[in-house]
């Protein structure tokens, strides 16, 4: 299940890496005050289609793939978030949320 997103990150770091501007997501790398906006499109487009109870897989898939370009295009890798999430497994989110340093 998750070679599918190990894929798709592979992709959108190979798109990173060609000279090709023809790609979407190469388009999206560049961009990034257009990455921001597709990524809050796509959340309010899946919480649009969770109220109406349709195209709600549709809609998640889309927030995956433009919160995965997004991360790339901030050189924000998938793995430090994962290990992040990692961190955080047994640990109640309201302790979690106090102890944050910010």
């Amino acid at each position: 299940m998750f070679k599918v997103l190990e894929e798709l990150v592979k992709t959108i770091r190979e798109r990173k890496n060609t000279s090709e501007h023809e790609s979407y997501t190469k388009k999206l790398l560049i961009d990034n005050n257009l990455c921001r906006e597709k990524v809050m499109e796509e959340i309010n487009e899946l919480v649009d289609a969770l109220n109406e109870k349709k195209r709600e897989v549709n809609e998640a898939a889309d927030v995956f793939y433009h919160l995965l370009v997004l991360l790339e295009a901030n050189n924000i890798k998938i793995e430090d978030v994962l290990d992040e999430l990692k961190k955080r497994q047994g640990t109640s989110g309201l302790i979690e949320k106090l102890n944050r340093k910010e």
